[in-house]
């Protein structure tokens, strides 16, 4: 059997949901104010009482002084319990339903009281004021206890002070009406109570739905939680609002995309400025893994909505990624170079073979002349008219390479480029991209050529590729220097569309520029110029811009 369970104690204190703490919150708002409001109207509310009792006797005190035969009634008869005064003031007594009506004379002595025995009596409070022609209100002690009392001159017909009228209402009526009304008061304040704790259920049912039915310290674990994550991993993560406005970054995506915490709260066009990087983020571009490039980086981009109207994209630097997968594809093509350069030599070596064996000496040198000759003349003729080494060893590999592939690779003769590259790296990038797309776009061809062709105009470099290939309509133009949009299929690494885009980005941040035109008799013509490209002459070459990552050279994008 198991052991049983030790009892669960009891635990005092605020409920942990945030739905509960919100809504025991809102009814003890609610209930606070609902007191609040009542004794702030009750506190009045007793004065006003007060106010209005003894002005009703200052009235009732006005009406009886007005009446013409009580004053001359006090000058001409004495002070009786029978006598007319009395009668008189009771009449007006009980019709007004006072406490009291006392009349007296100069001397402050009554005329009429509610108790017979004392008629004839001096009054109990000080009547000087009324004597003196005011007009008094006061809630104070007399004979009949605590009364709101108003008291008023009485005057003859010609105006003379011949006594006064003092009028009482009993302030236990008055205590009974302030009693009557908090009844009601406290309804009218429970009414409110009750419509503001429903207002507070609704409203914490909808804090419950947003929160997800979360306590104060999952939210608080799980804020925490996101900062490590957002700040930790190493994928970039922007999250938008339903405006589509940057409303968080993390530190992985200010890198990929280089931009600070400035750009929290503006639009990616305002953030990052006009191109593919921003569409993809805003949503005008759509799909799964889509490929841009910011800067120098190649980065896929994912973006999904969220149940708020925003959406939140994450972004993954490929450039290593790239590289490697261009890496691949180089050593692919100089496998392939090796192997049908093995055929060929293979070939070579057979003939030779077979010149030896035939005694055709003079023939085998010759042979042999020509091979060494071919390859040599490709070497200098580039040598001569490209004296930057790195340049020019890409484009002597370039023609192996497009001779094996069996495209003829020419320098043009007006090709004159010196050794004065600010960025030899990014040169190559350039040229890399444009003669590999070229060598794509002329193979299987009749008659297929690429010309190169690079000379110096003062400080600006100025570079064209033509090929023999089937060219680009002249809708597709702007189309191709677009990230990701190519007419080929992808490789088994990833994806095309990155060359062609590298090579206008780079031409544009050194201030210069990329286009595509028609070649003179057809095919296509790459022109990229490159402003300040070359340091003036007899000066060391300035520090390098970092350039596009060297596998780019060999992406096709067309």
């Amino acid at each position: 059997m198991s052991p049983t369970p030790p009892a669960r104690r009891l635990r005092l204190g605020l409920p942990r949901r945030v739905f509960s703490q919100v809504l025991l919150m809102q009814v003890a708002i609610a209930a606070g104010v609902a007191v609040l409001a009542t004794g702030l109207f009750l506190a009045p509310l007793s004065d006003q009482l007060d106010d209005q009792a003894m002005r009703r006797a200052l009235s009732i005190a006005q009406t009886a002084a007005a009446q013409p035969q009580l004053a001359e009634q006090v000058e001409h008869t004495p002070p009786t319990a029978g006598g007319p005064v009395q009668r008189e003031a009771e009449k007006i007594r009980k019709a007004t339903k006072a406490e009291y009506i006392v009349i007296m004379d100069t001397r402050g002595v009554r005329w009429s009281h509610t108790e017979p025995a004392q008629i004839g009596k001096h009054v109990s409070t000080d009547p000087s004021e009324a004597l003196a022609g005011q007009e008094v209100m006061e809630i104070d002690e007399g004979t009949l206890g605590r009364s709101a009392r108003g008291k008023v001159p009485l005057r003859d017909s010609d105006g003379e002070i011949v006594g006064a009228v003092s009028v009482g209402i009993a302030y236990d009526s008055v205590r009974a009406l302030l009693i009557h009304a908090i009844p009601e008061l406290l309804a009218y304040a429970g009414g409110a109570l009750a419509v503001g704790a429903l207002a507070a259920w609704l409203i914490s049912r909808r804090v419950q739905r947003q929160t997800r039915d979360l306590a104060f310290s999952d939210i608080s674990g799980l804020l925490a939680e996101r900062e490590a994550m957002l700040h930790g991993i190493r994928e970039g993560v922007v999250a938008l609002d339903r405006a589509g406005r940057v409303r968080l970054l993390n530190d992985e995506a200010q890198r990929l995309l280089s931009i600070g915490d400035e750009a929290v709260g503006r639009s990616p066009d305002e953030a990052l400025g006009e191109g593919r990087t921003a569409d993809v983020l805003s949503g005008r571009v759509t799909g799964t893994d889509l490929l841009t490039v910011r800067g120098q980086r190649v980065l896929i981009a994912n973006r999904m909505p969220t149940d708020d109207g925003g959406a939140v994209a994450t972004l993954r630097d490929r450039t290593e990624l790239e590289q490697l997968g261009r890496e691949l594809d180089s050593t692919r093509g100089l496998i392939d170079a090796l192997r049908a350069q093995d055929h060929e030599h293979a070939n070579r070596m057979h003939t030779l073979l077979g010149l030896l064996e035939l005694e055709m000496y003079d023939d085998a040198v010759d042979f042999v002349g020509e091979v060494v000759g071919d390859h040599r003349a490709t070497a200098e003729q580039v040598t001569e008219k490209i004296e930057d080494p790195l340049l020019a060893a890409v484009l002597v590999g370039k023609a192996t390479v497009a001779a094996e592939r069996g495209v003829p690779l020419r320098v043009s003769d007006r090709t004159r480029l010196p050794d004065r590259l600010v960025d030899p790296r990014g040169l190559v990038t350039v040229v890399g991209n444009l003669v590999d797309n070229a060598l794509d776009a002329v193979a299987g061809t009749m008659h297929a050529r690429v010309e190169v062709e690079l000379r110096a105009e003062g400080r600006t470099v100025v570079l064209r590729v033509r090929d023999t290939g089937p060219g680009i309509p002249e809708e597709q133009r702007e189309l191709v220097f677009t990230e990701g949009w190519s007419t080929k299929q992808p490789p088994a690494h990833g994806k095309r569309g990155i060359g062609l885009s590298l090579v206008r980005r780079l031409a544009e941040r050194q201030g210069g520029s990329a286009t595509v035109g028609e070649a003179h008799g057809g095919g296509a013509e790459f022109t990229v110029v490159l402003p300040e490209a070359l340091t003036e002459p007899d000066l060391e070459p300035a520090l390098t811009v970092p350039s596009a990552p060297a596998s780019a050279a060999a992406e096709e994008s067309r």
